[in-house]
């Protein structure tokens, strides 16, 4: 009798703490929920751009719910549109650096961003916008909350480079962002934060950001009172595809929508982390938040002429295999013979960021040698390619190779996109083929400069690692996806997404994310009085 009775307390106990805790979310949530009004007038536009951006939206799923009937707001959508099948994502493949570079037009090197974790050298601490729950205990809630909420767009987004929002401004053209994780512009936003945050000292009482003219950010920039029942703790505090979309209604009907509005629509990631890269129902739910979308006129045909809608996806997810051991690369295992940097041993060798399929490694012991550290990492098979860059130069090793590819920008080599290269090496570690000084790529997209912009995204003398298919790069702190979906590297299948886009004629003629500011610009122009 007595396991079953320790089972039993244990289980109520888990039950109080859940219940009272619940109790306290949805109290300070319903105390802190705060209609904002629209007073500023909002611009009427022609012909408004609403672009839907989906987390981990991918084409062979989209197709195979399309054929079996399960999506019929995308296949309206196709149907009536262009369809992008393989537009090209940035590095590494993290919803954070993506929207930093779809934001921007820039990749890691220019907007400065790294990935969803990043080591700074100057201040000597890993840098978490939310990853695993280890890792946020780790790096302290406080540091994770102040990072995603104040640091990313008010400090950490390089200054150098221009979000949409701050160009729409400038010629005068409104703008909004739902739930969207890069949002900087040029108007003051007060953000609403839940008093058990600031109470605790994790989060300062009165925060004020930069934003495009309307900035809906969960719980913590609310337009519509409706969402009250979509912004509690266990609904991610309104950052989820309700909310989105409530929001994006709120606008429509209330005719506040601007020229332009991203609306970011997150839910799908989480269940494909889980189940797996080809999880049907996530695209089921992906095209429900769709239709609700394109409901919100009398028509979906109407829906159509009244705007021009952008649908498209951040980055895949790669299946990571069921066997744990097989399928996880853990790095205290491989480079087992250094000290590491933590919160409570800051004088370690070396100090890991890693991103899922990605990584980046800092060597602080300026006596370690960076080639014996490369050495090491080649005898791990599962591993694509180790690369780093030094005076400029951009080098990539690999396990299956005992040549070196180098490269650096400008040179007699040109590629699909207009950029050239001067190349030397073993091109296989990048999947290249050079025919009459034209540069081809294969499983990684625009790799030379992608892979250049994770290289000089920072400083510091790092190394970045990027795993085969069906594996991923963890360490002690790590929250795998073993048997689930997986993203951040530089492979086609976590790198290629579907766009689409009706209402213009205007083709996606250079189909990579970080040519899209540029593209929407071009229609906003098109779309002005």
């Amino acid at each position: 009798m007595k396991k079953p009775t320790v089972r039993i307390v244990s289980f109520v106990s888990a039950l109080l703490i859940l219940l009272v805790s619940t109790t306290a979310w949805l109290i300070i949530s319903l105390s802190i929920t705060k209609e904002r009004i629209i007073a500023a007038p909002i611009e009427q536009s022609s012909k408004p751009v609403i672009m839907l951006l989906y987390d981990s939206l991918m084409h062979e799923p989209l197709q195979q719910a399309i054929q079996s009937g399960d999506a019929p707001a995308f296949s309206y959508l196709i149907k009536h549109g262009t369809y992008y099948s393989e537009v090209v994502s940035s590095y590494p493949t993290m919803s954070v650096a993506i929207d930093s570079t779809i934001l921007t037009g820039t990749y890691a090197d220019k907007h400065h961003v790294p990935g969803l974790l990043w080591f700074n050298e100057q201040e000597q601490k890993l840098v978490s916008y939310g990853s695993g729950p280890h890792e946020i205990r780790d790096n302290s809630i406080k540091e994770v909350l102040q990072n995603g909420v104040l640091k990313l767009n008010s400090e950490h987004l390089s200054r150098d480079v221009n979000t949409i929002y701050e160009r729409l401004d400038e010629l005068g053209i409104q703008s909004a962002s739902i739930n969207g994780i890069i949002y900087r512009g040029n108007t003051p936003h007060e953000l609403h934060i839940p008093g058990l945050l600031t109470r605790s000292q994790m989060m300062p009482h009165e925060v004020t950001m930069n934003g495009p003219t309307l900035l809906s950010l969960g719980v913590m920039s609310q337009y519509n009172k409706g969402n009250d029942q979509y912004n509690y703790a266990w609904n991610r505090l309104g950052i989820n595809n309700e909310f989105t979309i409530n929001e994006l209604a709120y606008f429509i009907q209330e005719d506040k929508l601007p020229p332009f509005t991203l609306a970011y629509l997150p839910d799908a990631d989480a269940k494909l982390h889980r189940k797996g890269p080809s999880d049907l129902e996530a695209i089921k739910q992906a095209d429900e938040a769709l239709q609700k979308a394109l409901n919100l006129y009398p028509s979906w045909q109407e829906a159509l002429d009244e705007a021009i809608w952008i649908v498209l996806g951040d980055s895949g997810q790669s299946l990571v295999e069921s066997d744990k051991k097989q399928a996880l690369i853990d790095m205290n295992e491989v480079l087992s013979g250094y000290s590491l940097w933590s919160h409570k041993k800051q004088n370690g060798q070396l100090a890991f960021a890693l991103n899922e399929r990605m990584g980046y490694i800092h060597i602080r012991d300026n006596k370690l040698s960076r080639d014996e550290i490369v050495q090491k990492l080649k005898q791990e098979k599962r591993l694509q390619f180790i690369a780093w860059q030094e005076d400029g130069k951009n080098y990539v090793a690999g396990p299956e190779s005992e040549q070196l590819l180098v490269y650096s920008r400008g040179g007699s080599y040109r590629d699909e996109y207009g950029q050239t290269w001067q190349l030397e090496g073993d091109l296989s570690l990048l999947d290249l083929y050079i025919a009459d000084h034209q540069v081809q790529y294969n499983d990684y997209p625009d790799a030379l400069a992608r892979l250049h912009g994770a290289l000089h995204a920072q400083q510091g003398n790092i190394i970045v690692i990027d795993a085969k298919p069906s594996y991923e790069i963890v360490e002690h702190n790590s929250y795998n996806h073993v048997g689930g979906g997986s993203h951040g590297s530089l492979h086609k299948a976590d790198s290629l997404v579907p766009l689409i886009v009706t209402g213009t004629d205007t083709p996606l003629e250079d189909q990579r994310l970080v040519a899209l500011q540029e593209w929407l610009m071009s229609l906003l122009l098109q779309q002005r009085p």
